[in-house]
């Protein structure tokens, strides 16, 4: 039996040249002349132009602006952690009261002056008055809502700040770059709120919750998510990421709730932000995030309306 011979077809722009090769975008005969690499087989001059005029300059993998110095952003967060630091520091380290501002405390406790770090547990308002070394200082149930976020910028020990900046330092840049300044920010954001939501609900409601790992376990929820949307080797991020989540568990006053709190919120964030469709992509991307966040607010208020 013979096998059948394919079929040459005139090129649609030179009908007189004969050729095998069709325009991978639309599918019409191409010469050698008219055609132009893709990145899977060739292309017509017209689909090319098209395609062009459908990409904008400068628009990032997942859309809108590349940034032109992706190390910005993350140069910016290091710098606020650093200055809080500082400042923390100076006005009494374990025992500042900025610091205890600034950190997470899911429900008012009454604090020892004569013993910075210490609390009168349970004690409420009326008694942490009468007791004469008792300051009492609300929680987020009591309207210091800001603790949600200020403490992912806040730390005490120079170990902490010290690793959590390290890790930002080599995740922000190239994330960044992936997901713009707008997306990357977006993430970083909000995997540090998912992580104290996760602290709102499963820490002890008097516990003092403070620093930016949260929001880095989230930046590498998300790293995860783009290597495994481009298809790349995600053994080794893997691996990082099960030491840390080994040290997490293994290590006294970690706080787990807000190390998987923020890996999930990053990650899902990521993901909206990836899988978009192209077809109004940075609108299906900012509504996806705003609904993330509409979910965290509603998670904050069940849980502080449970404190109350």
């Amino acid at each position: 039996m013979s096998t059948p011979q394919p079929v040459a077809y005139g090129c649609y722009r030179h009908p007189d040249r004969p050729t095998y090769i069709r325009c991978q975008r639309c599918g019409r005969p191409i010469c050698g002349d008219c055609m132009i690499p893709a990145a899977v087989g060739f292309q017509c001059p017209e689909c090319v132009a098209a395609g062009a005029r459908q990409t904008r300059q400068n628009e990032g993998s997942y859309g809108g602006t590349r940034s032109a110095n992706p190390a910005a952003t993350t140069i910016t967060l290091i710098a606020m952690n650093a200055v809080i630091w500082v400042a923390i520091l100076l006005t009494g380290g374990s025992g500042s009261r900025l610091g205890d501002q600034l950190a997470l405390l899911p429900s008012g406790r009454c604090n020892s002056l004569g013993q910075p770090g210490s609390y009168y547990p349970n004690a409420t308002p009326s008694v942490c008055a009468m007791l004469t070394d008792g300051s009492w200082q609300p929680g987020v149930a009591q309207g210091a809502a800001w603790q949600l976020l200020t403490s992912a910028f806040a730390h005490v020990e120079p170990l902490h700040i010290g690793f959590n900046m390290l890790a930002l330092w080599f995740l922000g840049p190239g994330l960044e770059r992936a997901l713009g300044r707008g997306r990357f920010l977006a993430v970083y954001l909000l995997a540090a709120l998912a992580g104290s939501t996760a602290v709102l609900w499963w820490s002890d409601p008097q516990s003092k919750t403070l620093g930016a790992s949260g929001a880095i376990f989230g930046l590498l929820g998300a790293l995860l998510v783009i290597a495994y949307k481009v298809h790349g080797d995600v053994r080794n991020i893997l691996v990082w990421l099960g030491i840390n989540i080994a040290f997490t568990f293994m290590g006294n006053g970690i706080s787990w709730q807000g190390h998987i709190g923020g890996l999930i919120g990053g990650a899902l964030a990521a993901a909206i932000i990836v899988y978009a469709p192209r077809k109004d992509r940075s609108r299906t991307q900012w509504l996806g995030l705003a609904g993330v966040l509409a979910v965290l607010v509603v998670l904050i208020a069940v849980r502080i309306a449970q404190l109350v």
